[in-house]
């Protein structure tokens, strides 16, 4: 049987290498930014919330302590026959006889005498806040400031009104405030430190690998290994490992290109030593018919190794990551093309896939490969070639039916070797299909022929 190299294809044109972008700055940088405007907004956030939420809970305080000290006031005051008003015993809070402390009390009563603290060394407070028999409240001036005053109106049992006003100074309030907002700033800004120094310590030990990557690569560079070494987490460790498949890949395409080289410069010498000496002979002596016979059949040879070794460099590196083909639809414009050049054979598609199913492949070097194995089932069937298409433990198979002669065991087990030829009426080469098995190793696929019932089978697993 027959093997045969199709028409040769144009080489698909590479898709244009995009120029690297410059650096945009350090990623050890942005994260510590983030961690920053993350660290800023949340004491920033914490800040506001406390000090609203306390100098609410003082200021409660301050009035609640007001009210109780009006009413306690109210209860203590007693009015003499004389109409001066007078205090059973002092407030419970001695900071009310301590003069200029902040705290006062005033009380007129309906004759126009006046009672006051003994903090009240000065001034007067404005009983105008008094003028309810209920608590009320306001800010006014008082001794040392303005102040927060609370006032209650109660009838002296003769007809009129005695007038009780309770006073504490705003800055007690603020001062407090400004105490408490004052550590709560240090406190948090500590607090702001210490988490940015906390984010500084996880950034740089979570950007370890990325720095022992780096170091790899270096290594890798300088000559100092063969592949990236080290153990990485699981979201570096693909990148790690593709990289080395990769880098792998490169390496045995320049083994496979110089074995190559050296296989066609080897296969070259003995023919173009035959032809020279033939050429040698013919310069000398009048055999030339029989000389011209044996130039013609070393040319021949040396075409048949040149065919088969640049076919090989071809395949050397089809398996580029990221390359896809699609099946079945990659099939169409190649049976297309084997109608045409082998009109008097039918040749029909099955496909048992569903669908359409993607397979890391090359589609050039894939197309090559069918176009192989199509071509040599059309140069040998006598009616039809049957192409189906199907899958198998995720594996897609192409399988190549024809109702040709077939194959004994024997030229199976000869079908790859360089020029094999089981019948020299047939044309071509005897390249097709020691060319589909580089390939197929190219691709890292699976080909495989068997005979049938009808005819030849040869099977592709992708």
């Amino acid at each position: 049987m027959n093997s045969a190299h199709p028409p040769a294809q144009p080489p698909a044109q590479p898709a244009p290498l995009l120029p690297a972008r410059a650096q945009s700055g350090s990623l050890r940088l942005r994260f510590l930014l983030a961690v920053m405007l993350w660290v800023m907004l949340g004491i920033g956030s914490i800040w506001f919330s406390a000090t609203r939420v306390f100098t609410s809970h003082v200021e409660q305080q301050f009035h609640d302590e007001l009210n109780v000290h009006v009413l306690e006031l109210a209860r203590l005051t007693e009015i003499a026959p004389d109409g001066q008003p007078r205090l059973i015993r002092p407030l419970s809070d001695p900071r009310y006889e301590v003069p200029l402390s902040g705290y006062y009390w005033q009380v007129n009563a309906a004759s126009g005498a006046v009672l006051r603290s003994a903090s009240m060394t000065r001034g007067d407070l404005d009983d105008e806040v008094a003028h309810s028999h209920t608590i009320a409240h306001h800010v006014e001036e008082g001794p040392t400031g303005p102040v927060i005053a609370y006032g209650l109106a109660r009838p002296d049992g003769k007809g009129g009104e005695v007038h009780f006003v309770i006073a504490t100074d705003q800055e007690e309030l603020d001062r407090v405030v400004r105490h408490f907002t004052r550590e709560l700033t240090l406190a948090l800004l500590l607090l702001g430190l210490l988490l940015l120094a906390t984010g500084f310590a996880i950034i740089r030990y979570g950007l370890k690998p990325l720095n022992r990557l780096g170091e790899a690569v270096a290594r890798l560079r300088q000559g100092q290994a063969v592949q990236l070494e080290g153990v990485y987490p699981s979201e570096i460790a693909p990148l790690a490992e593709d990289l080395n498949d990769y880098i792998r890949q490169n390496a045995e395409m320049i083994a496979r290109a110089r074995v190559q080289a050296a296989n066609l410069a080897h296969s070259l010498r003995t023919p173009l030593a035959v032809v020279t000496d033939e050429a040698e002979r013919l310069a000398e002596g009048d055999k030339a018919p029989e000389s011209a016979r044996v130039l013609l059949d070393q040319a021949r040879m040396m075409e048949q190794q040149i065919e088969y070794q640049l076919a090989r460099a071809r395949s050397a590196g089809a398996r580029v990551p990221g390359s896809t083909s699609t099946l079945p639809d990659l099939l169409v414009p190649i049976l297309s093309a084997m109608k045409r050049l082998h009109p008097d054979v039918q040749f029909i598609l099955r496909n048992e896939l569903g669908g359409e199913r993607l397979v890391q492949a090359d589609p050039v070097d894939l197309s090559e490969l069918l176009s192989i194995l199509l071509d040599n089932g059309g140069k040998w069937a006598a009616s039809a070639v049957t192409v189906t298409v199907d899958e198998q433990g995720g594996h897609v198979r192409v399988t190549v039916d024809d109702d040709g002669p077939g194959m004994d065991d024997s030229q199976i087990a000869r079908a790859f070797e360089v020029g094999t030829r089981f019948d020299p009426e047939k044309p071509g080469t005897g390249l097709g299909l020691p060319i589909a098995r580089d390939v197929c190793e190219a691709l890292g696929a699976t080909l495989e022929l068997s005979r049938t019932a009808k005819g030849l089978r040869a099977r592709v697993v992708v």
